[in-house]
């Protein structure tokens, strides 16, 4: 995993921004520009966007940003009028320290930023087609996060496959669960043992409920060698679904 591809703590702040666009807009936005071609695997995180990079913005451009990963790769950003453009809130604690119902944290909506507002210097999270080769993402949202945030990201990046991992269940052979790889789209084995909990909306659940299919996000340890699963959580799908980008929606596209 080459690219500074976002973590499982920038999942929750950019699902809930891509949600809370998508609540607002309707539904997923109707892309423009050549494609139709599927991203060659760059890593990245799986989600109703598709991939995704994160890095600091080093130029500018009327339809492009280009940004440099904390491993150095320089990518070139491309954006078109349909690229949803958004920045996330710093998360304000509650007074007193409360929650919102259900026991939620109350996030902050998003904020609708134009391609002029993204400076260099600045944090980004490109999420769409990813070309690892080519080093550039069509980008079908970018969001923009605070430094802390995106230090945040860096840091539960570097341990994926160590102590976390996240996809969708492509095969159980009695406690080995095997998972597609939302992060870097390739597969993963985890074990479960007696000290194991599954859990799905909150609910125990245990590993016979556990379905192909089903998405999940698992913690736990690699002892000699093999992954094993503190903690296990069946998740809702993704905004816009398994695709790795929305039906109706194609990035920009580079130009030739």
């Amino acid at each position: 995993m080459k690219a500074g591809i976002f973590s499982a703590l920038v999942l929750g702040c950019a699902l809930a921004a891509v949600a809370s666009a998508q609540d607002a807009n309707g539904g997923p936005p109707s892309g423009r520009g050549e494609g139709g071609r599927q991203g060659r695997r760059g890593g990245g995180f799986g989600m109703g966007g598709g991939p995704a990079v994160i890095g600091t913005v080093t130029g500018t451009a009327a339809d492009r940003y280009t940004i440099k990963t904390d491993a150095g790769e320089v990518y070139t950003v491309y954006f078109s009028v349909n690229t949803r453009i958004l920045r996330q809130p710093v998360e304000q604690p509650r007074p007193g320290g409360q929650q919102a119902q259900g026991g939620e944290v109350q996030r902050t909506p998003p904020q609708p930023l134009k391609p002029a507002d993204i400076e260099v210097g600045d944090p980004i999270i490109a999420i769409g087609q990813v070309d690892a080769t080519a080093k550039s993402v069509g980008a079908v949202t970018i969001l923009q996060v605070d430094p802390e945030r995106a230090k945040q990201l860096r840091e539960m990046q570097a341990n994926y496959g160590k102590t976390w991992l996240m996809g969708k269940v492509t095969a159980i052979d009695g406690v080995k669960v095997t998972l597609f790889g939302s992060v870097d789209q390739a597969a993963h084995n985890f074990v479960a043992d007696e000290n194991t909990t599954f859990r799905k909306h909150r609910e125990p659940i245990t590993l016979a409920d556990v379905q192909i299919g089903d998405n999940l996000r698992v913690e736990g340890v690699v002892k000699d060698g093999t992954f094993v699963a503190a903690t296990v959580s069946v998740m809702g799908m993704p905004p816009g679904g398994a695709p790795t980008v929305p039906r109706d929606t194609q990035p920009p596209a580079p130009p030739r």
